[in-house]
């Protein structure tokens, strides 16, 4: 499923493409010259276990995965350093990061997160190693930021269009493009798992500075 992010380009996002849900976040670090070990089309034959195991067990490996991504930082902090979605994206009204009992149940509010808000999740635990070595974008990185636009405005079209035109055939439209948009998402969050599980294997090889603390957004 990784081919479908070859449909969109490569080029360096426009300043529009940055403002969205994953733009706004990963923008920021797309002049940085340093890039993660493999891409995430590269995920699926560097880390296949990693990625199958992703695909089947989604929950409990993003719940292993931010752990071991928070103590690769911050070695030892256990759970002391984990918010809903690290602060990465945000919240809503009085719903924000580091005030839904995290610091009293942060696994229970990690598997919440894990269950109700997967893509963020994914996302949220690559950024903790994207910040910490400040790595930037590389091709696949940039695709995946169109391909996840392009899929909501579609989405977004089709609802739309559902309300105005009474056919027999929106049902079956909405099953299509959600089948397609579960696909995709599926295995976009089984690269970047994988993706980031290798980087920690690597940088864990080598000789990582100690007195690192986690800064919160």
């Amino acid at each position: 499923s990784t081919m479908c992010l070859m449909w969109f380009s490569n080029a360096p996002l426009s300043e529009d493409e940055k403002q969205g849900r994953y733009g706004s976040v990963l923008g920021q670090y797309s002049n940085n010259q340093q890039f993660y070990d493999i891409t995430m089309c590269q995920a699926p034959c560097s880390e296949p276990g990693c990625c199958c195991i992703s695909m089947l067990c989604f929950c409990p490996v993003q719940i292993y995965m931010r752990h071991r991504a928070l103590n690769h930082v911050n070695p030892g902090s256990g759970w002391s350093d984990y918010i809903c979605c690290q602060g990465y994206f945000g919240g809503c009204c009085c719903v924000q990061p580091g005030s839904l009992g995290e610091q009293v149940c942060p696994l229970p509010c990690m598997c919440l997160e894990a269950c109700l808000l997967p893509g963020c999740a994914v996302s949220a635990t690559s950024i903790v190693i994207r910040d910490r070595y400040n790595l930037g974008l590389d091709d696949d990185d940039v695709r995946l930021i169109r391909c996840n636009n392009c899929l909501q405005l579609f989405a977004c079209c089709c609802f739309l269009l559902a309300l105005v035109t009474p056919c027999e055939g929106d049902d079956a439209a909405a099953n299509i493009i959600d089948c397609i948009a579960d696909t995709v998402f599926c295995g976009v969050s089984a690269c970047m798992t994988a993706q980031t599980y290798h980087e920690i294997r690597v940088k864990e090889n080598m000789v990582v500075p100690s007195g690192v603390t986690m800064h919160r957004t």
